[in-house]
């Protein structure tokens, strides 16, 4: 009966789909009702998070991880340097839930990347995510702009001072928020370091301003000094 004579028993059930996860993100020692949430926003987007007990801080030199979000009220700088030790987690992104603004400058230097605030709110959480997963998900070609937080100094054209955070950082200029903000097209020089990034001088030209005393720098074109800083991006988004 030639190819009709085939055995006619139950074909083989197709095996289920399953998503891929995108990246994989630690939840450091968070509470649970904020761990959930957090959760929740990542998985949107594919992306897994892996609760991680404070005892089990040694995972995070273990184990490969995309980003980590961590409390910063109840956290030291350790717990960032311990991560950051792993080859593998250099460059994790690293966010902050909740803590109060010296909580954020105190761990300025270790360079955190966003911060999520409480009370944390649903909304607000997605909207952080979502516009910081492209780091996570490692897609750096289509994102020109760095979420980092890191103290930065400027330096108004009278001689006056002022210390500011950074909210985002391109080769091109910076977002950053303090308590004074200067006026749309007053000249600065900014001066700052980041992670592996010695400490740069940049000139610039505050280009916006918004009530909530953030602004943004336009770095100057002409000064040679910027690209130290691109190159410190290509470095960061290509490894």
């Amino acid at each position: 009966m030639g190819l009709m004579s085939i055995s006619t028993g139950a074909a083989r059930a197709p095996l289920p789909f399953q998503r891929k996860t995108a990246g994989r993100v630690a939840l450091f020692d968070l509470p649970e009702a904020s761990a959930l949430l957090i959760t929740e926003c990542f998985r949107h987007y594919g992306i897994e998070t892996v609760p991680i007990r404070r005892e089990d801080v040694q995972r995070l030199k273990r184990e490969k991880f995309e980003a980590c979000v961590l409390s910063l009220a109840n956290t030291d700088g350790s717990i960032i340097e311990i991560a950051r030790e792993s080859a593998s987690n250099s460059r994790m992104v690293i966010y902050g839930l909740g803590g109060t603004a010296q909580d954020a400058m105190r761990h300025s230097k270790l360079c955190l990347n966003a911060v999520f605030h409480e009370p944390l709110e649903r909304s607000e959480a997605m909207k952080l995510v979502r516009s910081t997963r492209m780091l996570v998900l490692h897609e750096f070609r289509r994102y020109v702009r760095v979420p980092v937080m890191t103290e930065v100094g400027v330096v108004l054209a009278d001689g006056g001072r002022i210390t500011v955070t950074s909210q985002e950082v391109s080769a091109g200029g910076m977002s950053v928020k303090g308590t004074h903000s200067p006026e749309v097209g007053s000249l600065v020089e900014v001066t700052f370091s980041l992670l592996t990034l010695p400490r740069v001088w940049v000139r610039g030209q505050v280009v916006w301003k918004k009530p909530n005393h953030s602004f943004g720098i336009r770095f100057d074109a002409t000064d040679e000094r910027r690209y130290r800083l691109r190159e410190w991006i290509s470095s960061y988004l290509e490894n």
